[in-house]
């Protein structure tokens, strides 16, 4: 027994020897692994480093070139000042981005980013106006901007109807400033549905196209310029108020003033007359007696009737026929339009004037001091034969 006990005694510390040893060897072969897979990772680190470097390298030139074209990148130029001539239309509402484009594109600008840089650097940019416009090829960014600016630049089509004009002479202006041929304007004013014609006029625009000056865009046609003459007079009776129904009687009212007198001062008594005129049942029994209707009738434009215009039986005569003419016979302007709504009180049935020179005027309520108003006309012709 004592020998089996000694024996087990001793093996026991040589097994846990063996034990730690084998542990040992363990933590050594472990660490050896780590090792390893440290630097096989800094291996494939160095070797992904190089190839992307490499790829760089390589790619550099390609990349750098590319920029180069760009314009953002090198914001290429003309030098200026440019030449010869291209029209160019600017969108509503464009941006500085936008005009660059559509200036790059029609050959005014070297570029979009040089035309944006200028743009940004001139403090009026923002007050360019959609239109079109007249530039020259090859221009300095900078001074294709200072140009849209420049209301000289705008290729606009300007058209002045002045006060009193007929719708004829309106067709005119417009074949000969715009050059449309006049049978298209005279057929575009037919389409009383296209040109806007409210339905009160009965189908005759005549005294509906605002007497104004208009700004259209080159290749605007006909419809479009008249119809915005007309929705000018709608707008016009609509800021004084003037109810649908009495539009036509408004404008005719008015447009008789325009072609009886020249001075604002008078507007308002000449509109007075006409409405004592209208009611009167007495002295002249409702006819307005006016000669701008009477030259409208037979197709005059201006002068003093004839006794054979005089004569004349037509819708117009307003010596013959009472009340107002069947339209207007002319366009009349903002104020005349605002004398015939807000006209002074009076008793004026008559009006002569006076002084051709001056356009001094006056006004009666009698037919006596009507005569003599017209004697003292009568006195100036005589001593100014040549007016």
């Amino acid at each position: 027994m004592n020998d089996l006990f000694a024996h087990g005694t001793t093996a026991e510390p040589a097994h846990e020897d063996d034990l730690r040893r084998v542990r040992r060897e363990q933590r050594r072969a472990r660490e050896d692994r780590r090792r390893r897979r440290r630097r096989r990772t800094l291996l494939v680190l160095a070797v992904v480093v190089a190839v992307v470097g490499a790829l760089a390298l390589w790619a550099y030139p390609t990349v750098r070139d590319a920029v180069s074209d760009r314009p953002s990148a090198a914001a290429e130029d003309f030098p200026g000042p440019g030449s010869g001539e291209v029209q160019v239309v600017i969108p509503a509402g464009a941006s500085g981005a936008e005009m660059g484009s559509v200036l790059e594109e029609a050959g005014v600008v070297a570029s979009q980013r040089a035309f944006v840089d200028a743009f940004g650097e001139n403090v009026n940019a923002g007050r360019i106006q959609p239109g079109t416009y007249t530039l020259m090829n090859e221009m300095a960014a900078s001074d294709a901007v200072a140009a849209l600016l420049d209301p000289a630049s705008r290729a606009e089509v300007t058209i002045t109807v002045p006060e009193g004009f007929h719708a004829a002479q309106v067709y005119e202006r417009i074949a000969n400033v715009a050059d449309i041929p006049l049978e298209d304007v005279q057929a575009a004013a037919e389409d009383t549905e296209a040109i806007g014609l409210p339905a009160e006029a009965d189908g005759n625009p005549e005294g509906w196209y605002a007497a104004a000056t208009y700004s259209f865009e080159p290749g605007d046609d006909a419809a479009t310029m008249l119809s915005t003459m007309v929705a000018q007079t709608v707008s016009r009776l609509d800021a004084l108020d003037v109810p649908a129904d009495q539009r036509q009687a408004v404008l005719t009212k008015a447009s008789i003033v325009e072609r009886e007198v020249n001075l604002p001062e008078y507007y308002g008594q000449v509109a007075r007359v006409i409405e004592n005129r209208l009611t009167d049942d007495d002295d002249v029994n409702g006819r307005l007696q006016m000669d701008s209707t009477v030259l409208y009738g037979v197709g005059k434009v201006g002068g003093v009737p004839t006794q054979a215009d005089l004569d004349d039986d037509n819708p117009y005569n307003t010596y013959l026929n009472p009340g107002l003419p069947p339209t207007p016979i002319g366009a009349p302007g903002e104020a005349v339009l605002d004398a015939v709504i807000n006209a002074p009180e009076g008793d004026w049935l008559y009006f002569a004037t006076v002084n051709l020179d001056t356009g001094e005027t006056k006004f009666a309520a009698t037919l006596d001091e009507h005569n003599a108003n017209v004697a003292e006309l009568r006195a100036w012709l005589a001593e100014n034969p040549q007016g």
